[in-house]
């Protein structure tokens, strides 16, 4: 098995090895497939290799349907989705309770936002900021955990203080400890991610945390399929802070009084789809 990548010379090698020389050789992939923003001479690159590929895995639907527009056969094309270390974070999830980490930190019972991963600009982060200032004016307070480190984090941290939000953000920096990013996401409403969501998703809702992100999916990550409309998050226009900040205050409200039903929902995306248990079922029917 290999993953597929148009500029990677091992690639290349091996599609023009089966071609030329061994020809009855099984050969897979298992990659993002198809983004959508292709260019004509990339797409050409792609389907060429994908014709010589015998079976190819892809994280998501999304990235199925728009190969299979292209022409390629959907038996060809099996989606395998993603997982992180579930084990491991199964195991420490069926231990959780409720806690107040953010009432003893924020000294309030507001709605309490977060983000998990590196703080670098793909992930856009000043615009959640932005967001926050909005509701702000609207009556709407919430708090905001970012947890992480990057590139980012002192011009964050620069931009929350100049924005008056300073006692409204916590900066958690970098954290490795699993049981303690369980805790932040279990008590935590909402995860926002303005940019690209990748596996932040699957971390966040292994702990029962919804998710927002941007709904251009040729931008997305393939991990953006776990997030299902008012059911374990919620998408907002790419870039417009202003729907980003509806979409957070939508949520907020509509979620209301429901978060443990919430929780088992974002539970059952990832052990239904989202673990190795799934993915090694799909490979030994395929291969």
């Amino acid at each position: 098995m290999m993953h597929v990548e148009t500029r990677a010379i091992s690639d290349w090698l091996f599609v023009l090895l089966k071609s030329l020389f061994f020809p009855k050789k099984n050969l897979y992939t298992w990659a993002h497939g198809w983004y959508g923003k292709e260019s004509r001479f990339e797409a050409a690159v792609k389907l060429w290799m994908y014709r010589r590929l015998t079976k190819i895995f892809v994280y998501g639907q999304y990235a199925k349907d728009l190969i299979v527009q292209h022409g390629i056969s959907e038996e060809k094309v099996i989606v395998i989705h993603n997982s992180l270390n579930y084990d491991k974070q199964k195991e420490i999830r069926d231990t959780l309770q409720p806690s107040d980490i953010y009432r003893n930190h924020f000294g309030n019972e507001r709605p309490t936002l977060i983000f998990i991963g590196r703080l670098t600009k793909v992930k856009k982060l000043d615009q959640v900021l932005q967001a926050l200032l909005q509701l702000n004016a609207k009556g709407e307070i919430y708090n905001l955990v970012l947890v992480g480190g990057g590139e980012e984090k002192a011009s964050l941290e620069k931009l929350s203080v100049e924005m008056g939000l300073g006692s409204q953000v916590w900066f958690h920096g970098p954290s490795y400890d699993e049981r303690t990013n369980a805790e932040l996401l279990f008590n935590a409403d909402l995860c926002v991610s303005p940019g690209n969501v990748g596996l932040t998703a699957m971390h966040a809702m292994v702990y029962g945390c919804p998710v927002v992100t941007h709904d251009s999916f040729q931008w997305q990550m393939p991990e953006f399929e776990a997030v299902h409309e008012g059911v374990t998050g919620t998408f907002f226009e790419m870039d417009n802070v202003d729907s980003l900040g509806e979409s957070i205050s939508i949520w907020i409200n509509n979620s209301y009084g429901k978060r443990e039903q919430i929780r088992q929902s974002c539970f059952t995306e990832i052990d239904s789809k989202w673990n190795p248990y799934v993915q090694i079922q799909i490979l030994k029917t395929n291969i």
